[in-house]
């Protein structure tokens, strides 16, 4: 989404997401400690989307979205939302469309934009944080663009797998410190993208992003 569309839809949209769906945001101010960020969020709902998108307006930013479901109509109509708001489409069953989806990435970061995406793979199915995928830290090590993790509640209870969609303002989302991995960065360069060691530092580095997104999630329950 570029500067121009994101700008409208912070006058537009954002209002109406504040008035029918936000309940709160915290630790927003911590989003302008840096030009552009890859945001990494727990995955409850498609009104995740929203949520992420709200917080990331008026700044230029891409999703990672997937179109390996829906075909005919709905189809037509979620890749021309996709082309009109420059996300990027991921089939999730081909290894192709996997690399591609990551070089799109890498393009959008080093082009200045900010990058959102949930690094559980899909939408959890009881609403409990899951095991992350290592996607988010090849990106990360292949740009040096700061990870801010992030925390979302209640967009489980209004829109579920397979649930029906319930409007109301229910979704509280918690933002976290800037991740800048330093010490995980520099190692990296010593290996190839396809060594043992950069696989384990990939690891390494989703897993404490994850342990910050399940702070941030359960931090209400504290």
């Amino acid at each position: 989404m570029n500067r121009t569309v994101s700008f409208i839809c912070k006058l537009i949209l954002a209002p109406l997401l504040f008035m029918l769906l936000i309940k709160s945001v915290s630790g927003k101010k911590r989003m302008k400690k840096n030009n552009n960020f890859i945001l990494a969020s727990n995955h409850q709902s498609y009104l995740d989307i929203l949520a992420s998108g709200y917080v990331c307006l008026p700044r230029r930013f891409t999703f990672i979205g997937q179109v390996d479901k829906g075909k005919g109509l709905l189809g037509f109509l979620r890749n021309a939302l996709y082309s009109a708001a420059e996300i990027i489409p991921l089939h999730r069953g081909e290894e192709r469309s996997r690399k591609e989806a990551v070089e799109a990435a890498i393009r959008y970061l080093q082009e200045g934009y900010s990058l959102v995406i949930y690094p559980e793979g899909k939408r959890s199915l009881d609403g409990k944080v899951q095991e992350g995928k290592t996607g988010v830290a090849r990106i990360f090590l292949q740009t040096g663009v700061p990870i801010i993790p992030m925390g979302i509640n209640g967009a489980y209870e209004l829109y579920p797998p397979k649930g029906k969609l319930n409007i109301k303002r229910n979704i509280e989302i918690n933002i976290g410190d800037p991740l800048y991995f330093k010490e995980e960065l520099e190692e990296s360069k010593k290996y190839p993208i396809d060594s043992d060691e950069y696989k384990e530092i990939c690891v390494r580095i989703t897993g404490k992003v994850m342990e910050e997104i399940k702070k941030l999630v359960y931090e209400k329950d504290k």
